[in-house]
């Protein structure tokens, strides 16, 4: 990321006697992958450019425990979970927001048995929030107006938190065609990254599920491939290269879609 750019942490904030009014929580993918940086860059652009109050854990924040809790590890997760909620409870968090699905369900469902409650809102919620409040004016008429675009429901986005609505309403806010797989919202298809299956080949078959999923995508028409979540993106990603279509067909998270739209990007 650039070095250019500077987003301040809690200590600094703590430091400085200033308690911001939103942790955003980065993520492992957030923080790591070079793709999903682009991401996290262009949601804390979008933050600052609207004057949000904000911070990041920096080298504080470690896996929320999602992936040690999905393949079986719950001593892990706990262990993960407990450590993280002392580091938020020292700051006096309340409220979190994260660009990642998982971090989100994970933080949101499963921390407050553990005893970590906060206020936690998916990007896109937290996007669409800054749009009705007339925080983000959509320039609209620009490279995407009329253009047709898809949505890729997360699973823990949406069959699992039952959010839909937001990431539709960035979309038509960015004037462009939403056109909906066959199986979209509720009875959307997996990506095939969830349950930690990211991190392993798949079992034997007939097809990867990504390229099934993407073959839904195309044949939508659409040339943009939208996403709320860094493993949709890596997997519907490297389905568009598996059907050599990655010349044709861009697939970019809704804060990038933002970011474009306020000439926020590179």
């Amino acid at each position: 990321m650039s070095n250019t750019y500077q987003v301040p942490t809690m200590a600094q904030k703590a430091a400085a006697g200033e308690t911001p009014e939103v942790l955003f929580w980065v993520g492992c993918a957030g923080s790591f992958d070079e793709r999903y940086q682009a991401v996290t860059l262009a949601f804390t652009k979008i933050l600052t450019k609207v004057g949000i109050n904000f911070a990041v854990l920096g080298e504080e924040e470690t896996c929320t425990g999602d992936p040690a809790r999905r393949a079986g590890n719950e001593f892990l997760f706990q262990m993960q979970a407990i450590s993280n909620i002392q580091v938020l409870d020292g700051y006096g968090i309340k409220k979190i927001v994260t660009a990642c699905p998982h971090c989100f369900n994970t933080l949101k469902n499963e921390y407050p048995a553990l005893g970590g409650n906060y206020e936690v809102m998916h990007h896109s919620q937290f996007l669409q929030g800054l749009i009705q409040e007339g925080k983000i004016v959509m320039k609209g008429g620009g490279e995407y107006k009329g253009k047709r675009i898809t949505f890729h429901d997360s699973c823990y986005l949406g069959r699992a938190n039952n959010v839909y609505e937001a990431p539709r309403e960035i979309i038509k806010a960015l004037d462009m065609e939403l056109v909906e797989m066959k199986r979209c919202r509720s009875k959307g298809l997996c990506c095939g990254a969830g349950g930690a299956q990211m991190f392993k080949e798949p079992e034997k078959g007939n097809k990867d599920i990504n390229v099934e999923r993407t073959e839904e995508a195309l044949q939508t028409g659409a040339k943009t491939i939208a996403v709320g979540c860094p493993f949709c993106l890596t997997m519907m990603s490297d389905g568009v290269k598996n059907k050599e279509q990655e010349k044709q067909v861009q697939v970019l998270d809704l804060a990038e879609l933002i970011a474009r739209d306020q000439g926020l990007s590179g």
